[in-house]
């Protein structure tokens, strides 16, 4: 039986159901986009899927009938397919705040969309529905999620990370049969679900259902083979050239099938962090898988000690702890591009994460160590020769419990995440 797993996203669809007559919800295929709609309505709103070829059909051909023939307020899954719909959802909201006005009555809530393709579909959101939309977007399920525990977003403060200390440490290895699930809900609500038939649908469905009309089929085996290589840099710099020469393919078409995964949600661009004014920090992002299940199972790999012990373990488990804190500012209503950057320059300085928040700049080391040391955070010195307030910092790890490094730093138990 599945068992429902409360999101924290959930109080912020609701305030903006209260605020706005149009809610977008993005993000990947299968992270809960629906079924958290579908639990906060208690299943009174009415639904329809642009999956359903007739009703994308119809939502292309004849928008004006398709909103008649759907009465609000409406569930509208997959609105990437029928972008068309988006202007007459605009004259719909607009008659009703027109009559909402004279009636004075409430028009916020009329229209929940879901979206699995973030980026292609924002430009015409922004187009269509300015003024008129709550955008928020989802991942996967957080630790925070998985384990009933509220979670602000994260930073690296003893204060923030003492209240989450209480939760029991897991071993290094349970971290990383948890990095080899992933994140996807079905995969806890069912956990006879195996790994390798879930990810084998996954990549099937993302094929047919969200590339098809961009990738020719002829070229399906070589984007599998190319997201493989996307996969296995997890965690690394973007590298155009090496991901081409993997999948042998040109560099324009690896900058093209980027866009693809990055649109789908399927990737995380870090980009890197410029206030330093006398050091050459470099310009390239580096790249994470958004759920490292789908990546680990693109890299083949299946069973936790062998990833462990792999060349990949570092990277990966870097990937881990990075996506739990962009989810941590996502299910706390934060762009995390506004915050989050990483560190290096032309001097191959660098530091894995640097969160920038009200002017004060937070340093993070994520090493799989149990044993962390002042070493491991000798590059946060860097920034003092930038302009902004340096703040508390500290290394994520497999450590016991939180460990003063010096007066301003300590290591960080990952359970904290």
């Amino acid at each position: 039986m599945n068992t429902y797993i409360k999101r924290l996203l959930e109080n912020d669809i609701i305030e903006n159901s209260k605020s706005f007559p149009v809610i977008l919800v993005c993000g990947p295929r299968q992270v809960g986009k629906t079924t958290v709609l579908k639990k906060l309505s208690s299943n009174k709103l009415n639904y329809v899927s642009l999956d359903d070829p007739l009703e994308r059909k119809s939502a292309k051909e004849d928008p004006s009938l398709f909103l008649e023939n759907h009465k609000t307020p409406l569930i509208i899954d997959e609105i990437q397919y029928a972008t068309e719909l988006l202007p007459y959802i605009k004259m719909k909201v607009d008659k009703a705040r027109l009559e909402a006005l004279e009636d004075n009555t409430n028009c916020n809530g009329l229209y929940y969309l879901t979206g699995s393709q973030m980026f292609t579909m924002m430009e015409n959101v922004s187009e269509s529905l300015a003024g008129r939309v709550g955008i928020i977007d989802m991942y996967g399920l957080s630790y925070s999620e998985l384990i009933g525990r509220e979670q602000d977003y994260f930073l690296p403060t003893k204060d923030r990370c003492s209240k989450r200390e209480n939760n029991k440490r897991p071993e290094t290895l349970e971290v990383f049969e948890k990095i080899i699930r992933g994140s996807f809900p079905a995969l806890y609500q069912n956990e006879n679900i195996s790994t390798e038939k879930f990810y084998n649908s996954y990549l099937r469905t993302y094929l047919e259902r969200d590339i098809r009309d961009m990738v020719t089929i002829k070229e399906e085996t070589k984007f599998l083979t190319f997201m493989s290589a996307v996969a296995a840099r997890t965690g690394q710099e973007l590298n155009y050239d090496n991901i081409a020469k993997d999948a042998e393919i040109d560099n324009k078409t690896a900058k093209n099938w980027l866009s693809l995964l990055r649109t789908s949600g399927l990737i995380f661009l870090l980009q890197p962090y410029s206030n330093n004014p006398t050091t050459r920090a470099i310009k390239t992002p580096k790249m994470y898988f958004t759920d490292t299940g789908l990546a680990c199972y693109l890299s083949g790999y299946s069973d936790a000690k062998t990833l462990e012990r792999s060349a990949m373990n570092g990277h990966i488990f870097e990937t881990y702890v990075v996506m739990e804190i962009v989810k941590s500012f996502v299910n706390d209503n934060k762009d995390p591009r506004l915050y989050l950057n990483f560190y290096r320059d032309s001097n191959q300085i660098e530091i894995d994460l640097v969160i920038t928040m009200n002017n004060t700049v937070y340093p993070i080391e994520i090493k799989k160590s149990k044993n962390p040391n002042n070493d491991m955070i000798k590059n946060f010195k860097i920034l003092n020769k930038g302009e902004k307030e340096i703040g508390e910092g500290g290394i994520i790890c497999m450590v016991e419990k939180i460990v003063p490094l010096d007066e301003k730093n300590i290591a960080i138990p990952i359970q904290c995440v």
